[in-house]
């Protein structure tokens, strides 16, 4: 589980096309450094497992699934990515509850700047608009955001100045694809009240579930 803070802004040192998956290798001196194999680390909000590390590197399989769902694929040696490790029990929850599992990808519309801060129109699919609501919680690329507007085929969202500085969403254009997931809790709740439950068993069912 992740928060959607990002720790640090890695890169892609290398990757192996292996056919129907990948094998990345991604520098990141910080998340690395208590990092071993089996863990979890959040690239631009895909949760992967480490295979191997390095001196300040880790390397990650990512299967065909993840590469179909996710805007992995685009990556290139040098291109720079967001991580995470997973929270720890105890800590704050800075964010919001993250899962690392990408409901989609959408798209960089465009960028509107303020005086200190920017405005970022991403179109999303339709199939994931029920779950993106103003003032709600989605991530972008890993990065947990507060929805400013909520429309059927887009959402915006507002950058501050460290946003901008240290994650991928400062370097994002119009035309660029990133990692979308809704919260968690809204597909829970449908989930449940599709199957007759009320919304209060509903919410209750939810609660229980996270304990």
């Amino acid at each position: 589980m992740f928060t959607g803070i990002v720790e640090e802004l890695g890169e892609v040192a290398a990757v192996e096309n292996l056919g129907d998956s990948s094998r990345f290798t991604l520098r990141g001196p910080l998340v690395t450094e208590d990092a071993k194999h089996g863990d979890s680390i959040a690239v631009n909000g895909v949760c992967l497992t480490v295979v191997d590390t390095g001196e300040g590197t880790f390397t990650a399989d990512v299967m065909a699934e993840t590469l179909h769902r996710s805007s992995l694929g685009a990556l290139a040696p040098g291109s720079r990515v967001n991580l995470e490790r997973p929270m720890a029990l105890g800590g704050r929850l800075g964010g919001h509850l993250v899962q690392g599992h990408v409901d989609g990808t959408g798209t960089i519309v465009s960028r509107t700047p303020g005086e200190h801060w920017e405005i970022v129109e991403v179109a999303l699919p339709g199939r994931l608009a029920r779950y993106v609501v103003e003032k709600g919680s989605i991530t972008v690329d890993g990065v947990s955001l507060t929805v400013v507007d909520a429309a059927d085929d887009h959402f915006t969202i507002s950058l501050i100045p460290t946003t901008l500085a240290l994650t991928t969403l400062g370097l994002k254009q119009p035309g660029d694809p990133v990692n979308l997931e809704v919260d968690v809790l809204a597909k829970y709740v449908e989930r449940l009240l599709g199957q007759g439950r009320g919304t209060a068993a509903a919410v209750a069912a939810v609660e229980e579930s996270l304990r």
